[in-house]
């Protein structure tokens, strides 16, 4: 039987000693300056759950994401602990149908509604198995059990998608084994897999992005909710790749990286305010508009986009070993804040990662944002108003928020 510890003063001295670089990268934002409109049940809330257990000791070879090295059952317990932190609820079948109400003005979910998973199989270029950082096939899995099994939501009212790359076989064939009613969708589709269609010109950016795509994925335009599975990553550029980011997967994409455009995906080296793309992702009525659960799949997490998962992390609590986390939550600004503020204490000098926190600080004041741009994704005359809130921690030692309700949850045997 697992216990879980909540905890906000969470870090403490027995949580052993931070180490990190003497300095960390700047940010747009000052620490515990919150800025933007808390969202959720509990706004602002971002419930992380730590369990060591679902990690095994020691180094992986390419086969990290067998069930030798990943626990399904931890990562049930995982989804399971934040899910009803989150939501207050007693059940995982009334978190969801709380977080769908929510989401919905209250109302409930109807049967026969669709719900679309974005998940991150960015490093990957076939059916096969990578041994590169992507999705964890065990938190893909606990995420349909909890839907399917705890929810009672139907299969067929359920796409896994990854439209523009490949769902690969340690994900595909441990899912469809169980739910084979499920659908998933990838760029080629094949062997299982449903091709991508996209609807042309759905994503009316709010400047000028030269050649960037504008297709989104027919299952995430046809779906009634979305839900964000991402994961805990660097990325040479932007300087992290979380929540926001993974949205540009659901897009009109060449399954080669390199035909494809990132315009104004990178912040000003000097922290200039400019419009970022992302925050069209994070606002699009299809995309972050339906979506009713974010997560970040910390269960190994990675210092750059790709390669193999790693190295260990040595801030607190970790204490270098794996981070064994997830975070969740239904405010897209505050759980990309928070990934961002773990990846830049324990790795500050990953690429780029000065004034990652730009496209935060646009989303969180969307309707006054700092480049004075109008985000408007569907160009129908609305503007976004504020997505979210972004506020950085006090600290690296001491890691509180004054409004941003992180909430930490130590699952232990």
């Amino acid at each position: 039987m697992k216990k879980i510890f909540f905890s906000l003063l969470f870090f403490s001295a027995t949580l052993g000693a931070l180490s990190q670089s003497p300095s960390q990268p700047k940010m747009c934002l000052a620490a515990n300056e919150p800025v933007g409109v808390a969202k959720g049940i509990f706004p602002g809330r971002v419930s992380w759950a730590h369990n060591p257990s679902v990690v095994s000791a020691g180094e992986f070879a390419d086969d990290w994401m067998s069930d030798a090295n990943i626990s399904q059952t931890e990562c049930e317990e995982m989804l399971r602990a934040v899910l009803l932190d989150l939501t207050g609820a007693d059940n995982e079948r009334d978190a969801w149908m709380l977080l769908i109400a929510s989401h919905n003005a209250g109302t409930p979910y109807t049967e026969g509604q669709k719900i679309a998973v974005k998940i991150n199989n960015n490093n990957t270029d076939s059916h096969a198995d990578s041994p590169d950082v992507n999705a964890t096939p065990q938190m893909v899995l606990a995420l349909l059990r909890s839907l399917v099994n705890a929810a009672g939501i139907p299969q067929n009212s359920i796409a896994i998608a990854e439209p523009s790359r490949f769902i690969t076989d340690n994900i595909f064939n441990k899912c469809h084994a169980e739910f084979p009613d499920v659908r998933f969708i990838d760029n080629q589709g094949g062997e299982g897999r449903e091709k991508a269609e996209f609807v042309a010109d759905a994503m009316h950016y709010s400047a000028d992005n030269g050649q960037l795509a504008r297709g989104i994925a027919k299952c995430f335009v046809e779906a009634d909710y979305t839900i964000n599975l991402a994961l805990l990553k660097g990325h040479v550029g932007q300087g992290v790749t979380l929540c926001a980011k993974n949205w540009y997967g659901a897009m009109s994409l060449h399954a080669d990286w390199r035909k494809n455009f990132h315009n104004n995906f990178d912040q000003d080296r000097q922290g200039n305010p400019k419009y970022m793309t992302f925050v069209d992702f994070m606002g699009h009525k299809d995309l972050g508009g339906k979506c009713i659960l974010y997560l970040i799949d910390g269960v190994l997490g990675c210092k750059y986009v790709g390669g193999k998962p790693g190295p260990k992390w040595q801030m607190a609590p970790f204490n270098g070993e794996w981070p064994a986390s997830l975070l969740a939550s239904q405010d897209p600004v505050a759980i990309d804040i928070v990934g961002l503020d773990l990846l830049r204490t324990e790795f500050p000098d990953a690429p780029d990662m000065e004034y990652a926190d730009m496209y935060l600080l646009e989303a969180a004041k969307a309707d006054n944002p700092p480049s004075s741009a109008t985000y408007d994704p569907e160009a129908d005359g609305t503007p976004l108003t504020s997505l979210g809130i972004a506020e950085h921690w006090s600290d690296p030692s001491s890691r509180t928020y004054t409004t941003l309700d992180l909430r930490y949850l130590s699952i232990s045997k």
